[in-house]
């Protein structure tokens, strides 16, 4: 993933967002994202077409919840409130709890969900990457970065490796409409697994495998992530953490 021309790509856009006094950077609960109001969320769930799966109807997550959870590495509970705004392509996710605000960015395949964030209102430079793990192995991504309402695709093919460790070529497309070609390096962490791409630059990122599928925030330690799947009734289940953590926590978000 050329993931470092997206990070220079949200600095131009949040410069211009200031200079023009448009609506607020997208980051706190009530503010207007930075390069658009909120859309009707559209269908991004269809499955790729290397994996021929059924079509899939994407829930729809926007709204208010309550939120209660367990704080990563056994560090006690916490109860909250989240809201989702849809962007698009991606989707904002924003938390106040204790508080404290946290903010981020989220991509939806199916009724899995991904999120990378990080405390306050602001989460430039935070990026997440939803993997599908296909029947041969190989990983369709989609990945979203904060204050960018469009996504990015990507597929990664197993080169070496088993499981999910391993080695993968990956080619996709930027938010940009730039195509790339590359790398990428998967190795189990703890409870989590290292994802290293190298398209001509190297970036790092953490994440979880849960079922079919892996939730990874890039953007370095200050970007924790969250791994959601969305129940029949619309509450959201899912882990959270970062690189650092030891145990992961949990949360379950009940729709208002």
């Amino acid at each position: 993933m050329n993931k470092l021309k997206n990070f220079l790509l949200f600095s131009t856009v949040i410069l211009i967002t200031f200079a023009l006094a448009a609506c607020g950077a997208l980051g706190s609960k009530n503010a207007d994202n930075a390069t658009a109001k909120p859309a009707p969320e559209k269908n991004n769930g269809t499955p790729a077409a290397q994996d021929p799966a059924a079509k899939e109807v994407k829930p729809s997550i926007g709204g208010s919840y309550t939120v209660t959870g367990s704080n990563v590495d056994g560090q006690g509970r916490y109860e909250g409130s989240l809201t989702i705004t849809p962007r698009d392509d991606v989707y904002q996710f924003s938390w106040l709890s204790g508080g404290k605000s946290s903010d981020g960015v989220g991509v939806m395949t199916g009724n899995k969900v991904a999120v990378a964030f990080t405390e306050g209102t602001n989460g430039t430079g935070c990026g997440v990457v939803l993997y599908r793990i296909l029947s041969n192995g190989d990983l369709d991504g989609k990945a979203g970065y904060w204050g960018v309402n469009e996504s990015e695709g990507e597929t990664a093919k197993r080169t070496t490796g088993t499981d999910l460790d391993g080695e993968y070529a990956i080619s996709g497309k930027n938010t940009d409409g730039q195509s790339y070609n590359g790398t990428l390096k998967v190795a189990k962490d703890g409870d989590g697994y290292k994802f290293e791409w190298n398209t001509g630059s190297v970036l790092k990122g953490f994440g979880i495998h849960q079922g079919d599928t892996v939730s990874v925030g890039i953007g370095g330690p200050q970007c924790s992530f969250v791994s959601y799947e969305v129940k029949a009734d619309g509450t959201l289940e899912g882990k959270w953490g970062g690189q650092t953590s030891k145990s992961f926590g949990t949360e379950v978000a009940k729709k208002k």
